[in-house]
């Protein structure tokens, strides 16, 4: 008798050729220059718009909300998406949730990336809250002088604070209501200990409040609070939609999409 034919391997799963990426963060700029840099693969990188002039990104750009998530499924369709990342910051609850109920409308695969957050180490005081508000209640019983780098947004949350000074970080001006007693100071990270050290130090801050925005762009501020001890007020993100994982890094991102095992082409210099 014939030997019977082993069965056929499955084929394996078609990788994805238009990807849309919801950006904002270091990590969707890693992800979206790595498939751009991927022959035959098209990536567009989404934009809230709330930063005037971010920096330049490789592959397609746009800006602006889509219109709920009704408007995201459409914009899906409409430009015939074969896979969805969200990689936006941790605490863009809002556009998360959206982005989970718009692929689940029209079943494009969809990924969230999200680094890990921070964790206590030895010899840290920090206190967790689940919100700014939380934050503002703490508040008082920890400082009266308080380093606010917890962004632009949501600062009404302690305007209406008095008696603490409230020396405020963020890459472009906050819109009011501000705390009243309140010092400005606009920057973007990396940051250096060093330098967040001297910043603690020269407005004799003491008290940090921050949001587990996770990485190490603006991670070297929990070491210079603990080297200084100073106690650290923790806002804790939102909890991701149920049934929502998130992957932790780009290359675990580009697994879930198929890539695995690949690397893109190494970009070579314009001429």
């Amino acid at each position: 008798m014939p030997a019977t034919p082993a069965p056929a391997a499955p084929a394996p799963a078609p990788v994805p050729t238009h990807v849309l990426v919801l950006g904002g963060t270091t990590e969707a700029r890693r992800l979206a220059a790595d498939l751009a840099a991927r022959p035959g693969v098209r990536v567009t990188t989404s934009l809230a718009g709330r930063v005037t002039r971010p920096a330049a990104l490789p592959g397609e750009v746009r800006s602006g909300g889509f219109g709920g998530p009704e408007g995201l499924a459409d914009w899906l369709r409409a430009h015939r998406v074969d896979a969805l990342v969200d990689a936006t910051h941790p605490f863009a609850a809002s556009i998360t949730a959206h982005a989970a109920l718009a692929a689940r409308a029209t079943g494009v695969p969809a990924v969230v990336l999200r680094r890990p957050g921070w964790r206590p180490g030895p010899g840290d005081r920090w206190y967790d809250v689940p919100s700014l508000a939380g934050a503002a209640e703490a508040l008082p019983g920890l400082g009266r002088r308080v380093f606010l780098s917890t962004g632009r947004l949501g600062l009404a949350a302690f305007a209406g604070l008095t008696g603490l000074h409230f020396l405020v970080r963020s890459v472009e001006p906050p819109e009011p209501p501000l705390p009243p007693d309140t010092d400005v100071l606009l920057a973007r990270g990396p940051f250096t200990v060093a330098g967040e050290t001297e910043l603690l130090r020269a407005h004799r801050i003491d008290v940090l409040v921050t949001k587990d925005s996770g990485g190490e762009a603006t991670a070297a501020k929990l070491t210079a609070a603990r080297d200084l001890g100073l106690p650290v007020v923790v806002v804790r993100r939102p909890p991701l939609p149920e049934g929502v994982r998130a992957e932790p890094d780009v290359p675990s991102v580009l697994a879930r999409l198929g890539f695995a095992g690949t690397a893109a082409p190494e970009a070579r210099p314009r001429s």
